[in-house]
């Protein structure tokens, strides 16, 4: 069984896939649509109303979502699929 991620571990995650998403908000070389969904996904990994897990699979869905949209360019998909590796070990 997995240990437990601290605290301190999943702010650090949330904060790494924060990052990664922002690259994808200020590049205009990628579509607005998924810009504005990297955008939420940010938004809901800063909702501290969920917890952590809840908040780490809905981001994930997201990132799923712009990954497979068509008009993703092939460079952001890259980033994108880092940042679904950096949120999946986080649970409750």
């Amino acid at each position: 069984m997995p240990r437990k991620m601290s605290k301190e571990e999943i702010t650090e995650k949330f904060e790494n896939a924060k990052e990664i998403l922002e690259k994808i908000v200020n590049n205009r070389q990628i579509p607005r649509n998924i810009r504005r969904l990297a955008e939420e996904t940010i938004n809901l990994l800063d909702d501290q109303s969920l917890s952590p897990a809840a908040r780490a699979a809905s981001a994930i869905q997201n990132i799923e979502n712009m990954a497979y949209d068509p008009n993703m360019p092939i460079f952001a998909r890259m980033w994108v699929w880092r940042c679904v590796a950096i949120l999946e070990p986080i649970r409750d």
